[in-house]
């Protein structure tokens, strides 16, 4: 059998971030058969990205940190991001990562893997506002307005209640969710 293939999204750019810290831990204590590479690009990591701009999404104008980052996704069976919690929610270069891996629209490199998060933060809820990156990546969202365009999606309130339902997990102190 050989090795599975684990790729790590750090969202914090800062060289000595705990998240780093966090992801390099994984890496270098992987069990035998799996391998956790974490993402270093062309050399910047997820901060060497142009905003996302669906105008230059194409094969003439891709610049070359989204290809790159597009072909380790695809090389890797399964995803990790670490990221910290900044002001309620992801960091922006992880954000946009995540918007240059899910689109354009139908190609999202991110849907068929396996996706776990990872958060380390000093607010007073240490992370867990990141979680949701799993079903933002996916695409799932919880809105109960329809898409743009027309596009309505069925029952949008019962999608929002089964991605909840995948992502949520028992308190250790409390049992089950409400």
């Amino acid at each position: 059998m050989s090795d599975i293939k684990v790729l790590t999204l750090v969202g914090s750019l800062r060289a000595a971030s705990v998240n780093r810290q966090i992801a390099g831990l994984a890496a270098q204590t992987a069990p035998a058969g799996i391998t956790v590479d974490v993402y270093q690009g062309l050399g910047g990591g997820l901060g060497e990205f142009p905003l996302y701009n669906e105008n230059i999404d194409n094969a003439a104008d891709l610049p070359a940190s989204a290809s790159t980052l597009r072909g380790a996704v695809a090389e890797a069976d399964a995803i990790l991001v670490v990221t910290p919690e900044y002001n309620g929610s992801i960091p922006g270069g992880l954000k946009n990562a995540i918007d240059w891996l899910s689109r354009p629209y139908g190609q999202n490199a991110l849907s068929a893997k396996p996706l776990a998060v990872v958060g380390a933060s000093m607010g007073q809820y240490g992370g867990v506002q990141p979680l949701t990156v799993r079903r933002d990546a996916n695409g799932e969202s919880c809105s109960p307005h329809p898409p743009p365009s027309g596009r309505a999606a069925a029952n949008p309130a019962q999608k929002c209640h089964q991605a909840a339902q995948r992502t949520a997990r028992p308190h250790p102190h409390r049992g089950p969710r409400p």
